[in-house]
C-alpha cells in the first residue's frame, strides 16, 4: 500500500537544486534508507515528506489520514517540561491522561492523601478504557533502553540528550509513517543495536537517513539515493545498492563520453567554411542546438572527497603509560587500577556505554586531568589533533573560507602555501560554497568542514571523539583511509561498528565500574570476547559462580599463561599474528622493489627519504611481530 507518492517535485534553494523532477514511492511495511552527499538534501526531503516544507513544482500525494512522526537532525529547541512529559507528547490523543497518572504516581511517592488516591483511580479507569497502559509500558520501555530518566528537566539536558528524548518521542507514536534523520547519532552500541531490533519489528513504513554502515545493512530493506536532485530506488540491501551504484555510475560516464565526442563533432561541422554552410542540413543545425541544450541542463558527478592531514615530526616510541591508574568522578568510577601502554603508530578503539568515562581517560591520559592515584608517563614530542564530540565553534555568520583561513586566502599543507579555495575543493566545497555563510550548510556539511581545520594542523597523535556523526558515506569511508594511512597514533571514540573494525588493531573496552579490558583487534573482535565471556559464565555450575561472586575477579585479558593455556587475549594475538606477517612481508618485498628501482634515487630526496624511512618501520614491525609468535608460540607449549 503506497504511503506518500511524490512525482515530477521540483524544489530549489536559491541556485541549489535539490530536487529535479524527481519521483518517489514510499509504501507500507518497509524500511528505507535515504543516502547522498551532505548537502544533497537529505534532510529537506524529510522535511517534504512531512509537509514541512512545500515543492516548488511537481505533485506529493499521501494516503488519507495517514500519521507521520519525524525525528529531526538538531536537537528541539525550547522544550520544557520532563522527559516523560514531552515523550507522551508523541500520543497525542492520550498524551494529557499519561501525563496526569504520571504526575500523581510522581506525587504519591512523596504524600499520600485520600485526594490524590481518588484521582490516581479515576485515571487509572480511564486509562483502561482506551488500551493506555500499552502505551504507558511502550514509554517506560523506550525510556529505559534510551537510558533515559522520566523525571529529568528537559532544560538540564545537554543536545545529544536532547536528542535521544526527540527519539523517544518519535519512537513511540506509533505512526504509520516514522522518518527518523541520523538516529543512531548520540545512542551507544547496545542503544543502536536495540533500535534495530525495535525498527524491524515496526509494522508501518520507514524512511531513514543514516551514516551508519552496520545500521544500514541491518535495517534497510531499500535504499533511495538522492543525487543531483533525482531520487533512484534500488530494491534490496544496502551491499546490492553499492554494486549497483558503481554500475550505473561507469554507465553514466561512458554515455556522456560519446555525448560529448557526438557535440563536439558538430560543432566542428557547423564551424566550417562558408561552402560547407551552403550545403549544410538545416534539420542538423537544429538537432545541434537541441545537443547543446542536453548539455547546458545535464548535472556532471560531484568531484569525490580528496583530503590529507598535515603531520608532524614523529614523536617518541612511547606515546603514553599508564600504571594502576584509579579515578573517579563523584560516585562513578572512571578507572579502577587500568594500566596500559601506548606506542608510536597503535590504533586504538575505546568502546563502551554513554557516560561511562572515555572522554574522561583521555583527558587523564594527556594530562588535562589528574588522576586520583597512579603514574601516568607521556612521550616525548607529542603534537596532538583533537577532534571533540561537541565540536569546535564555528563562527556561524562568517563564510567557509573565513572559518578555515581567518580571512586569509592562503594555508600552509605539507610545507606549501596552497590557496584556501583550492584546498576547500578537496573537502568538496566549490567556490561559490566556500563562500557561503557556515549557518546554511547542512549538518554533514560543518563537520567537514570542522576536519578541513583540523588536518591543517600538524600532528603525530590523532584523537577523534565521535568523529562519524552526520557525515556522509563517501566521507566516512576517505576518513578510513586517511587514518590507515596516517603515520602517527590514533585514538578514537566512536559508537559506529563498522569504522571502529576498519581503522583500530585494538580497543579498550569500558565495561563497567573502573574496568577497561584490552582487546586485539576491532569491533567484532571485541563482540567474540563478550561472546566468550558469556559461553564461559554460562557453562560454570552455579556453585562455582557464587564463589566467583565472592571473590575479586581476575582481569581476563592479563592474566598469564599457565599449564598448557593462554588467555583469550593472546590467543586471538597468536591466531592474528601469522596474517600480520605474512602482509608485512608482502609489504616488505613491495617497498623493497621500489627502493630498488634504478630511477629511485633520481626522485626529490624529501621523496627518498621517505621510502626509505618506511622500509624500515616495515622491517622493524616484521621483527617485532615475528619476535612475538615466537614468545607466544613457547609460552603455549610450556
Amino acid at each position: 500500500m503506497d504511503l506518500i507518492r511524490i512525482l515530477k517535485a521540483q524544489l530549489a534553494f536559491g541556485t541549489h537544486a535539490l530536487l529535479n523532477k524527481a519521483d518517489a514511492v514510499i509504501e507500507s511495511g518497509e524500511r528505507v534508507c535515504v543516502v547522498g552527499r551532505n548537502g544533497a538534501g537529505k534532510s529537506t526531503l524529510l522535511k517534504v515528506l512531512d509537509g514541512e516544507v512545500l515543492l516548488d513544482d511537481g505533485e506529493i500525494n499521501q494516503l488519507g489520514g495517514i500519521r507521520i512522526s519525524r525525528l529531526e537532525q538538531d536537537p528541539p529547541k525550547g522544550a520544557s517540561g520532563t522527559v516523560f512529559d514531552y515523550v507522551a507528547q508523541g500520543m497525542p490523543e492520550i498524551a494529557n491522561l499519561l501525563i496526569d497518572f504520571h504526575h500523581v504516581s510522581t506525587e504519591l511517592q512523596t504524600v499520600c492523601t485520600d485526594k490524590l488516591l481518588n484521582k490516581l483511580e479515576r485515571l487509572s479507569n480511564q486509562l483502561e478504557a482506551v488500551d493506555g497502559w500499552r502505551f504507558d509500558s511502550r514509554i517506560q520501555v523506550v525510556l529505559t533502553q534510551l537510558e533515559l530518566t522520566p523525571d529529568a528537566k528537559l532544560e538540564s539536558l545537554s543536545g545529544g540528550w536532547l536528542r535521544k528524548v526527540a527519539l523517544a518521542r518519535a519512537l513511540v507514536s506509533e505512526p504509520d509513517l516514522l522518518l527518523l534523520d541520523e538516529p543512531t547519532n548520540h545512542l551507544d552500541m547496545a542503544s543502536v543495536m536495540w533500535l534495530e531490533q525495535f525498527l524491524k519489528e515496526f509494522k508501518g513504513g520507514i524512511v531513514f537517513i543514516s551514516h551508519d554502515r552496520a545500521f544500514i545493512r541491518a535495517v534497510a530493506t531499500r535504499i533511495l539515493d538522492l543525487d543531483r536532485g533525482k531520487l533512484i530506488s534500488y530494491p534490496g540491501d544496502y551491499a546490492t545498492y553499492l554494486e549497483q551504484k558503481a554500475h550505473d555510475l561507469k554507465v553514466e560516464e561512458s554515455q556522456n563520453a560519446l555525448f560529448d565526442k557526438r557535440l563536439a563533432e558538430e560543432e566542428t561541422w557547423i564551424r566550417q567554411g562558408v561552402k560547407a554552410r551552403r550545403t549544410r542540413n538545416e534539420g542538423r543545425v537544429r538537432e545541434l542546438k537541441q545537443l547543446r541544450n542536453e548539455r547546458k541542463q545535464r548535472v556532471d558527478q560531484v568531484g569525490k572527497t580528496d583530503f590529507n592531514i598535515e603531520t608532524a615530526d614523529r614523536s617518541g616510541k612511547l606515546v603514553f603509560e599508564a600504571k594502576h591508574l584509579c579515578h573517579a568522578f563523584k560516585d562513578k568510577v572512571i578507572a579502577d587500577d587500568f594500566s596500559t601502554l601506548v606506542m608510536r603508530g597503535d590504533r586504538i578503539g575505546l568502546v563502551g556505554p554513554n557516560g561511562i568515562g572515555k572522554t574522561t581517560l583521555l583527558k587523564l591520559m594527556f594530562g588535562s586531568l589528574a588522576p586520583d592515584s597512579g603514574e601516568t608517563k607521556q612521550g616525548v614530542n607529542l603534537e596532538f589533533a583533537y577532534f571533540d564530540q561537541y565540536r569546535e565553534k564555528l563562527d556561524e555568520e562568517a563564510t567557509v573560507q573565513d572559518n578555515v583561513a581567518e580571512g586569509k586566502q592562503e594555508v600552509m599543507m605539507g610545507g606549501r602555501s596552497r590557496h584556501v579555495l583550492g584546498y576547500l575543493q578537496d573537502f568538496l566545497f566549490p567556490p561559490a560554497r566556500a563562500r557561503t555563510p557556515v549557518k546554511a550548510l547542512s549538518g554533514g556539511e560543518k563537520n567537514r568542514l570542522l576536519l578541513a581545520k583540523l588536518f591543517l594542523k600538524p600532528s603525530n597523535i590523532l584523537v577523534l571523539d565521535e568523529p562519524t556523526n552526520d557525515l556522509d558515506i563517501e566521507t566516512l569511508e576517505l576518513l578510513e583511509d586517511i587514518i590507515n594511512q596516517y603515520q602517527g597514533t590514533v585514538l578514537i571514540v566512536s559508537h559506529d561498528r563498522e569504522f571502529i573494525d576498519n581503522t583500530c588493531s585494538s580497543v579498550w573496552a569500558f565495561e563497567g565500574n573502573g574496568k577497561i579490558t584490552d582487546i586485539v583487534g576491532g569491533y567484532s573482535d571485541y563482540e567474540a570476547y563478550v561472546n566468550y565471556l558469556a559461553e564461559q559464565q554460562k557453562n560454570q555450575p552455579q556453585q562455582a559462580t557464587k564463589k566467583v561472586e565472592k571473590a575479586p575477579a581476575a582481569p581476563v585479558v592479563k592474566a598469564e599463561a599457565k599449564g598448557n593455556k593462554l588467555s583469550y587475549k593472546l590467543k586471538l594475538e597468536l591466531e592474528q599474528l601469522p596474517n600480520k606477517m605474512e602482509q608485512l612481508e608482502a609489504d616488505v618485498e613491495i617497498q623493497q622493489a621500489i627502493v630498488s628501482d634504478v630511477d629511485f634515487f633520481k626522485q626529490d630526496s624529501d621523496i627518498t627519504a621517505k621510502a626509505l624511512n618506511h622500509l624500515a618501520k616495515l622491517e622493524s614491525d616484521l621483527e617485532a611481530a615475528f619476535s612475538r609468535w615466537e614468545e607466544l608460540e613457547e609460552l603455549k607449549n610450556q
